[in-house]
Order: C-alpha cells, then structure tokens, then sequence
C-alpha cells in the first residue's frame, strides 16, 4: 500500500514537473509587454524541441535549434538570414524589431541635434559614436545652435542581414521626413530651414550579440553625411 501511495506521488510530481517547466519555457523571458513571436521550435539548453514535443519536454532532451532543411528556407537572402537571426535567438521578431528600430532612429537624431552624448553613447558604436561627437563638438566649438523638429516616416524596411557566428546585422532604410535648422553663434541661419519639411533617406545598420542577455541593438554604420 505504502509502496503504491509512493508510486502515485512520485507519478504526480513528474506531471507537475512537466507542466512548470512548459509553462518556463513560454512564459520565463516575456516581460508581458511584447508581442510574443512566432515559434516554431521551443529553445532549451542542448536540443532542437518540436513545440508539441511533449515526449521531449519530458525527457528534457535539450540541444541547440536545429535549422530548417535547405527546401523550406526562403529563397529571399534578406528572409533567410532574418530566419536564421530568429533560429538563432528565439526572442527575435522581425516587426519588433522594425518598431524598435523606428524608435532609435528619431531617438537618435534628437539627441545628436540637442548634443546630448549621454542619450547616444549607449545606442552606438565606438566608430559611430566618434562621428557623431566629432560633428557635435564642431557645433560647439563655432557656437551653433541647431534646431531639429522629427516630422514623421514615409517609409522604413530591412533591406539586408546576416548572422556572423553569434553576431547578428541588420541593415535599415529610414525615408524620413523632418525639421532643420542650423544657425551661428549670432542667430544667423546658415544651413536648413526652420519652415521647411526636408525628406532624407538614411541607411543604417544595426547589430547584437545574440547569445548575450543585453536585449538591445547597436547601430554601428551610417550612411550620408552628419549636418
């Protein structure tokens, strides 16, 4: 009797076991603010395990994900390495992604317009951030004043990436449209236009360790010339 009472135990931990560690791996890294992405491989430690793999779960057989066979990757280069950054880090979606990039972008500007280094210095590069404190401090040291207004996007879209070892990049096109001016230490204008609405296309590059913990992108390329 004893030995049955065990056994029954024993039986019902396994279960609960199962169900917490189900409930971990879809709910342990959601802040409960982000779209969850699409997943069609469940990532634990060492295994590839299907989503409805419940024999697998069990077991806690755990590899790294395993890559979709040559005929289901998608013969767009842009969306295989999209798909390979997603395999690579199951935390990754594309329009997320877009959004957040759309947010960095006017983040980004608004600060190097306001000389605000403590506001850039963690979204860029060494390199990237260098240029950007070389043109600021060029303001600073000749007085000007520039005064920058974000309008909005016409349009914004991943036009290439890749995944180098554990290093992913993704490349961004921004058609943007906004406000300004640059005046001289008198108040003089002397570039832009404080009326005028100026449409710029900015081609920008951003990049994450994808086994590091750190969420964020860094920009590390841009194209065009800082004013």
């Amino acid at each position: 009797m004893a030995s049955t009472q065990l056994l029954e135990i024993f039986l019902i931990a396994m279960v609960a076991g199962v169900i917490l560690f189900r409930l971990y791996t879809v709910l342990g890294r959601r802040t409960g603010h982000e779209r969850p992405p699409p997943e069609p491989y469940r990532l634990s430690e060492r295994s590839p395990v299907p989503a409805g793999d419940d024999t697998a779960v069990a077991r806690g057989d755990a590899r790294a994900l395993a890559a979709p066979a040559a005929s289901e990757r998608p013969a767009d280069p842009v969306a295989a390495s999209l798909l390979d950054i997603q395999l690579a880090d199951r935390g990754f979606d594309k329009e997320h992604f877009v959004t957040g990039a759309r947010a960095a972008y006017e983040m980004i500007l608004t600060a190097f317009a306001n000389n605000d280094r403590t506001g850039l210095r963690p979204l860029l590069s060494d390199e990237v951030y260098g240029a950007f404190d070389g043109v600021m401090r060029g303001r600073e040291e000749r007085g000007e004043k520039l005064a920058f207004t974000f309008v909005g996007f016409k349009e914004v879209k991943i036009t290439a990436a890749a995944l180098k070892a554990s290093m992913a990049e993704i490349t961004v096109s921004f058609a943007a449209q906004f406000i300004s001016a640059t005046s001289d230490a008198k108040g003089a204008l002397i570039e832009g236009d404080s009326k005028t609405v100026r449409d710029i296309t900015d081609v920008w590059t951003f990049s994450r360790d994808v086994r590091a913990r750190d969420p964020n992108w860094t920009l590390i390329a841009t194209s065009g010339e800082l004013a």
